[in-house]
C-alpha cells in the first residue's frame, strides 16, 4: 500500500516564478503555460502588481500563450488577468482536471507544449497531473494563507519531503 502516491508529484521545482529562466522553457518545447494567481504570482489576494505585469508581458514577447485557472470567482479572477493581459478559467474546481482541460481549450495547443505553475500540491500539481500536464511546483511568495489553506500546506510537508528524497533534484527552472 502507496502512503503516498507519485501523482502528487511535480514535474519540476522552482523557486519561485520570478526567478526562472523561461527561455530553458521555450527550448525544451513549451509554448503554453497555465497560471496559479494566490501566492504564486501575488500574495494571497492580492491585486496584479508590476512585477507580475512585467513577467507576462515578458512571457508574450517570448511567444508563450498564458492563461490563468483558478479556483477563485469570477470577479477575482478576470480583474488580476485584465490587469495582466491574460487568459483566465476561474472556479476550475482544481484539483480536478476540468479547468486544465478549459484552458487547453482555451490555449489551442497540446499536453505536451502546456506547462502548469503553481505553488499548492494539493491543488495546482494534482489537478495538472490528473489533466496530464506537466508541472512546475514553486514556493508560495508570501507568508500570510488563510487558516485553510495553512492546514493543506501542513499535509503537503510529508509529500514534498518525499518528493525531495525520491527524485533528489535541484531546481530544473
Amino acid at each position: 500500500m502507496r502512503i503516498i502516491s507519485s501523482e502528487l508529484f511535480p514535474t519540476y521545482y522552482a523557486k519561485n516564478v520570478y526567478h526562472m529562466n523561461f527561455k530553458k522553457v521555450w527550448n525544451a518545447g513549451y509554448r503554453g503555460i497555465i497560471f496559479d494567481i494566490d501566492n504564486t504570482l501575488v500574495g494571497h489576494d492580492a491585486p496584479a502588481d508590476d512585477r507580475a505585469k512585467r513577467l507576462i508581458d515578458k512571457l508574450h514577447r517570448m511567444g508563450f500563450e498564458t492563461v490563468i485557472v483558478s479556483n477563485n470567482d469570477e470577479p477575482r479572477v478576470k480583474s488580476f488577468s485584465d490587469a495582466i493581459g491574460c487568459k483566465y478559467v476561474y472556479k476550475a474546481l482544481k484539483p480536478r482536471a476540468y479547468g486544465y482541460n478549459k484552458a487547453l481549450e482555451v490555449l489551442q495547443m497540446p499536453k505536451k507544449q502546456v506547462l502548469c505553475i503553481g505553488d499548492q500540491i494539493y491543488t495546482d500539481i494534482w489537478g495538472a497531473n490528473r489533466a496530464g500536464l506537466d508541472s512546475i511546483l514553486v514556493r508560495k511568495l508570501h507568508e500570510y494563507e488563510p487558516p485553510h489553506i495553512h492546514v493543506k500546506r501542513v499535509m503537503e510537508m510529508p509529500v514534498l519531503a518525499l518528493y525531495v528524497w525520491t527524485k533528489r533534484r535541484k531546481s530544473n527552472y
